[in-house]
C-alpha cells in the first residue's frame, strides 16, 4: 500500500489563476481539465513545472546559480513536495534535418549498437562473410588435410619503402633463408649474389615446411607457432602452399576478395558523424540530382501514355520511340502505369540494359553535350533534391550497409513501419553467444516500438524525419523516449497527449499513461479527450470559464465526486450529458463538389474523393490513414495549380482534378503552425487591430505634445521600444550545455517600451496596459471604439476572449493559433471577399466540449457567408455536426489509404468496417437520449 503523500501548491496567481491551493496526489494519473484559457497550463506548466525546473537549476553549478535571481520565479506562496518534473508539451517537430523518428526515440542509438556487436559483414562482390582469421582459424584447416600430407607456410614479401635487395637481406638477417618464388624454392642468400629475376611474379618467404600429423602434439605446436610468425611478416597475411598448385590465404585483416572493411562499431552506423555518413550526401539522405517527381509527374501514366515528361520533345521522343521499339526484347510493360512497374522493371527503365540506354543514359547525354544553353536548361528543369542515389536515402557510407543481421542491414530495417520492424525483430536468429549479446539491446528497443505501437504510431518508420511529424506524434514520440528510460519518482507534465488520436487508439494511450504512473511517477495530464478524463485517478477541474472569468479550482478529486461536488462545472455537465453539442437541424446537402480523381500518394489506393462546396466537411479516419496525405499533400497543391496560383508545393500522385474547383476564388490553408515567425508576432497584430489601436494613442493630448505618431507604440520600431531588450521585455543569456534562460529586461522592466511612450495613457491605460489585457477586457475597454471592436470580436466568437492582445504567437498553442487565423478570416469585410475554401487541420487541438460549440459556430458562419470548410479531425462532436463526412482507413500505414465512406453522418451509421462509423454510432445514441 502506497503512503498517500501529494504535491501541495499554495496561493498560485500566475496569470489568471486566483490564488489557488491544490493538492496533487503522488504515483496517480492526474487530469487537469476545463475550458479553454481557464488556466489549466498557468497551474501545471506555469507553476508547477516552471518551480521544478527552477529547483534543478539551483542544484547547477555556479555559473548556472547566479542567474537564477534572474529567473522569474512562479507566482505562487509555496510548493511543498514537488519531486524531479519533466514535461512533454505540445510542439512542432524540430526542424534540424539529422532528427529522425529513430533518433528522437532513442531506438537508433540501441539499433547502431546491436549492428555492431552481432552485425556480420558480408563481401559486395562474393557474397561471402568477412572475418578476422586467428592462428586457429589456420591450425583448424591444417587439421582437415590428410596426415602426411606436405605443406610449405608461407608469408609475402613486403617491402615497405625498400628495395627488394634490402628486404631480402633483412630477413637474412632475420634467420629466414628461403622464398618460394614463381613455384619454385630458391635460398635468398643465391638471390642476393646473383641478379635478382626481372619478373612481376610475387615472391613469397618460406617460413616453414611440415608433413600433417594430427597426433603429434609437438609437432602442432611448432605449427602454431610458425604460423604465428608468418602473420607477423605478412602484417596479418599468410598463405598454405599444398603443392597442389593452388595458394590458400589466411588474414587476420578484415578482408575479403582483395577488399578492405570496417569493422563494425557504433559509429560507423551514425550519419551524424563523418565515419558513418554517407560521403555524397554528408548524411542527409538528399542530394541535388535528377528529381524522379519532375521526370514523372504523373505517375499514373503509362510510357506509352508520354509519363517521361522528358522525352515529350521533338528530339527527345526518340528515346520514347527507341523504348518501345526494344521493349519487347526485354519484356518492358509499355502499357502498364508507371506506378505499378516493379523493381527490375523500374532499373531497366532508368538504369538501362544492352537493349536500351534508360532515363539515367539520356540525361548523361545532355551532360556530355552540355556546352549547349538548350541541354543546360533541360537538366536545370528536372533537378531537385532527391534520394541520394549513393546511399540510396539511408544516410549511411556503403561501408556501414554491408553488415547484416539476418539477411537485413541497418537501412532496410529502418525504413520500416514500426509494426513490420517489430516482427522482423521477434523473428530474430541468432547464435547462443549472439543471443546473450543482444538480449539487453533487444529488450530495449522492443520496449521503446511497442510502446509506439500503444500510442498509435504503427505507421511510422525510423527514418522519418521529425520536422514532418504533427505536434501530437512529436509529444507521443517524447512519450515513447520517457517510458523507455524508466524513470520513476518523477513528475511528467503533459500536455494533451491525445492531439491527432482517433478514439480508437485512446485506450491504448491510457493504458500508457497508466504504465508510466505504475513506475512510481506522478503523471499529470492536461486533456480534454473524455475517455481519458473519466479513466483519471484524480481530476482538477479549472474554471468556471476562461480568462478573468476562471482562474478557480472548480473540482479535486476523484472523478466521481465530480457529479456531486460539482455539478454545476462546465466538464461535470458534459461528461453527465446533462449539457451536449446537439446536432445541426438541418445538414446542408451538397449540390456541387470538387472531385479528385486516382490519389496514389504515399499509401492511398488510388482513390477518387468527392470534396462538396458550401458545405461543411470532414476528412477522418485513424492516425496514418492518408488524411494528410489527402488533404494537404495533393488536394491542395493541386487546386492552387488548378487556379493558377504559385504553389511551391508539388502535388501528391492524382490522375485528375475535376468537377466545380472554378467557383472557388481563394483557398486558405488553416494549420497549426505559429502565426508568426518571431517572438514579436501576437493576435493583435494578426487580426490588423492594433494598427487602429496605435492611432488611437497617437492621438492623445500626451502623444501630441511629444510630437508621437502610430509608430511609436510598436515595439518593431526604435522610435519608442525599449532598445535594451529590442522591445522583447526580455534578453537571453546563453547558458553553454543547457539550454538558454530568459530573463526580464531589467531597464523596461519587461514592458518593451521607452518610459516617454508609456507614459501615453487611454482611459488611464498605456499601451502596455492594453497588450497585457485579455480580448474580453480590450472589447469592454474600447467598447465606443467600433473599428477596434469588429476586429476584436471575432477572437471571442471562436473562443479566444481569454488569450492577452499582446501574448506572443510562440506560446500559443497549435489550436489556438489555428482560431487567430479563423478569427482574421472571420473579421474581414465580407462584401469584398470571394468564395474562399477553408481547409483546417485538427482545429479542436486544446478545446474543452464548451469551446468546440463555438468553433462549431463559426465553421457554420463561414458557410452561410458563401464559403468551403473542409477540416482534417477525429473529434467525435465535430465529424457528427459535419454535413458531410470522408473517412479513410481501415487502419495505418500501408494497411490505410482506403476510402472506406463519403456521405452524410446518418448514411455513415448504415456502414461496416470502420472505426470511425462505430464511434459516431454510440455518439449519435448519447445525443439521442440527452
Amino acid at each position: 500500500m502506497r503512503e498517500k503523500k501529494s504535491i501541495r501548491i499554495k496561493g498560485a496567481n500566475a496569470n489568471n489563476l486566483k490564488n489557488v491551493d491544490v493538492h496533487i496526489p503522488y504515483h496517480q494519473l492526474v487530469v487537469v481539465t476545463g475550458v479553454s484559457g481557464s488556466g489549466k497550463s498557468s497551474l501545471t506548466m506555469d507553476t508547477l513545472y516552471a518551480e521544478g525546473q527552477r529547483r534543478y537549476v539551483e542544484s547547477l553549478s555556479s555559473y548556472a546559480r547566479q542567474f537564477l535571481m534572474r529567473m522569474k520565479k512562479p507566482e505562487v506562496d509555496q510548493i511543498s513536495g514537488l519531486c524531479p518534473a519533466i514535461a512533454i508539451e505540445q510542439r512542432v517537430g524540430n526542424k534540424n534535418a539529422r532528427s529522425t523518428v529513430g533518433t528522437l526515440t532513442e531506438v537508433y542509438d540501441y539499433l547502431r549498437v546491436l549492428f555492431a556487436r552481432v552485425g556480420h559483414t558480408f563481401s559486395p562482390i562474393s557474397g561471402q562473410e568477412v572475418k578476422k582469421q586467428s592462428v586457429t582459424d589456420v591450425i583448424d584447416f591444417l587439421h582437415q588435410l590428410e596426415n602426411g600430407q606436405k605443406v610449405l607456410l608461407l608469408a609475402p614479401v613486403l617491402l615497405q619503402g625498400r628495395s627488394l635487395e634490402q628486404s631480402l637481406d633483412l630477413l637474412l638477417q632475420k634467420g629466414y633463408t628461403r622464398l618460394q618464388w614463381e613455384g619454385k624454392t630458391r635460398k635468398i642468400q643465391e638471390l642476393l649474389e646473383a641478379e635478382l629475376p626481372k619478373t612481376e611474379a610475387v615472391p613469397y618467404l618460406l617460413i616453414d615446411r611440415f608433413v600433417i600429423n594430427k597426433d603429434d602434439a609437438e609437432n602442432n605446436k611448432r605449427i602454431a607457432d610458425s604460423v604465428d610468425s608468418a602473420f607477423q611478416e605478412g602484417l596479418g597475411r599468410c598463405f598454405i602452399d599444398c603443392l597442389d598448385g593452388q595458394l590458400h590465404s589466411f588474414s587476420t585483416r578484415f578482408e575479403l576478395d582483395g577488399q578492405s572493411f570496417e569493422e563494425p562499431s557504433p559509429q560507423l552506423f551514425n550519419f551524424n558523424s563523418s565515419l558513418g555518413a554517407c560521403p555524397a550526401c554528408e548524411g542527409y539522405g538528399k542530394a541535388l540530382g535528377i528529381d524522379e517527381e519532375k521526370v514523372i509527374p504523373n505517375k499514373q501514366k503509362s510510357i506509352f501514355e508520354d509519363a517521361v515528361a522528358c522525352w515529350r520533345g521533338d528530339k527527345a521522343s526518340r528515346w520514347l520511340k527507341k523504348l518501345l521499339k526494344v521493349a519487347d526484347k526485354f519484356d518492358f510493360p509499355v502499357h502498364r502505369p508507371y506506378r505499378e512497374l516493379n523493381a527490375q522493371q523500374l532499373k531497366d527503365l532508368w538504369e538501362g540494359n544492352k537493349h536500351f540506354a534508360g532515363i539515367n543514359g539520356f540525361f548523361e547525354d545532355l551532360e556530355s553535350h552540355s556546352y549547349k544553353i538548350q541541354n543546360r536548361v533541360m537538366l536545370a528543369r528536372y533537378r531537385g533534391k532527391t534520394v541520394c542515389p549513393a546511399c540510396n536515402g539511408t544516410r549511411l557510407r556503403p561501408e556501414a550497409l554491408y553488415i547484416k543481421i539476418n539477411g537485413y542491414h541497418i537501412g532496410e530495417l529502418v525504413q520500416m513501419p514500426i509494426d513490420q520492424l517489430v516482427k522482423v525483430l521477434d523473428a530474430l536468429e541468432l547464435s547462443p553467444q549472439e543471443a546473450e549479446i543482444a538480449d539487453r539491446l533487444l529488450e530495449e528497443i522492443k520496449s521503446r516500438l511497442n510502446i509506439m505501437l500503444e500510442v498509435g504510431l504503427s505507421y511510422l518508420s525510423l527514418d522519418r524525419l521529425s520536422a514532418s511529424l504533427s505536434g501530437g506524434e512529436i509529444q507521443r514520440i517524447h512519450l515513447t523516449r520517457t517510458l523507455g528510460s524508466n524513470l520513476t519518482s518523477s513528475l511528467y507534465v503533459l500536455d494533451e497527449p491525445s492531439i491527432g488520436l482517433h478514439p480508437r487508439d485512446t485506450d491504448r494511450l491510457i493504458k500508457v499513461l497508466r504504465k508510466l504512473r505504475d513506475l512510481g511517477n506522478t503523471v499529470v495530464v492536461v486533456e480534454h479527450e473524455e475517455d481519458i478524463i473519466a479513466q483519471a485517478d484524480y481530476l482538477i477541474d479549472v474554471g468556471p470559464f476562461a480568462g478573468v472569468h476562471g482562474g478557480e479550482i472548480v473540482f479535486a478529486g476523484p472523478y466521481p465526486e465530480i457529479h456531486s461536488t460539482a455539478a454545476d462545472s462546465l466538464t461535470a455537465k458534459y461528461m453527465s450529458g446533462r449539457m451536449s453539442i446537439p446536432l445541426p437541424d438541418n445538414r446542408r446537402k451538397p449540390h456541387s463538389f470538387i472531385r479528385l480523381e486516382g490519389a496514389a500518394e504515399h499509401n492511398l489506393k488510388n482513390i477518387d474523393v468527392n470534396f462538396p462546396l458550401h458545405s461543411f466537411s470532414v476528412v477522418t479516419g485513424v492516425s496514418g490513414s492518408g488524411k494528410t496525405t489527402l488533404v494537404k499533400g495533393i488536394l491542395y497543391p493541386a487546386l492552387l495549380r488548378a487556379l493558377g496560383e504559385d504553389s511551391k508545393k508539388k502535388p501528391g500522385a492524382f490522375k485528375a482534378l475535376t468537377g466545380d474547383y472554378e467557383q472557388i476564388g481563394q483557398i486558405e490553408m488553416v494549420n497549426q503552425s505559429p502565426i508568426g515567425r518571431s517572438s514579436r508576432s501576437n493576435p493583435v497584430t494578426y487580426v490588423k487591430a492594433y494598427d487602429a489601436i496605435r492611432k488611437l494613442f497617437a492621438k492623445q493630448h500626451t502623444a501630441k505634445m511629444q510630437n508621437f505618431k502610430p509608430k511609436h507604440f510598436s515595439f518593431n520600431v526604435e522610435a519608442g521600444r525599449c532598445e535594451s531588450c529590442k522591445g522583447e521585455g526580455e534578453t537571453v543569456v546563453s547558458m553553454q550545455f543547457l539550454a538558454d534562460v530568459r530573463l526580464i529586461c531589467e531597464d523596461c522592466n519587461g514592458q518593451r517600451f521607452q518610459k516617454e511612450v508609456l507614459a501615453v495613457k487611454y482611459n488611464d491605460k498605456s499601451i502596455y496596459d492594453v497588450l497585457e489585457m485579455t480580448v474580453e477586457e480590450a472589447l469592454l475597454f474600447f467598447e465606443d471604439q467600433k473599428d477596434i471592436v469588429r476586429k476584436l470580436q471575432p477572437l471571442a466568437d471562436v473562443g479566444l476572449g481569454y488569450i492577452r492582445l499582446g501574448q506572443s504567437s510562440s506560446t500559443l498553442s497549435g489550436g489556438e493559433a489555428q482560431r487567430v487565423k479563423l478569427a482574421a478570416f472571420l473579421g474581414k469585410d465580407e462584401g469584398r471577399t470571394p468564395h474562399i475554401l477553408f481547409i483546417f487541420d485538427e482545429p479542436t487541438t486544446g478545446l474543452h466540449f464548451h469551446d468546440i460549440k463555438k468553433l462549431l459556430d463559426a465553421f457554420n458562419a463561414l458557410v452561410e457567408a458563401g464559403h468551403s470548410v473542409i477540416v482534417i479531425e477525429h473529434n467525435m462532436e465535430v465529424i457528427k455536426s459535419a454535413d458531410y463526412i470522408i473517412d479513410l482507413g481501415l487502419e495505418g500505414g500501408k494497411n490505410g489509404g482506403q476510402l472506406l465512406f463519403q456521405g452524410s453522418p446518418e448514411e455513415m451509421l448504415k456502414i461496416k468496417g470502420s472505426y470511425t462509423a462505430d464511434f459516431l454510432r454510440t455518439k449519435l445514441k448519447e445525443v439521442m437520449k440527452s
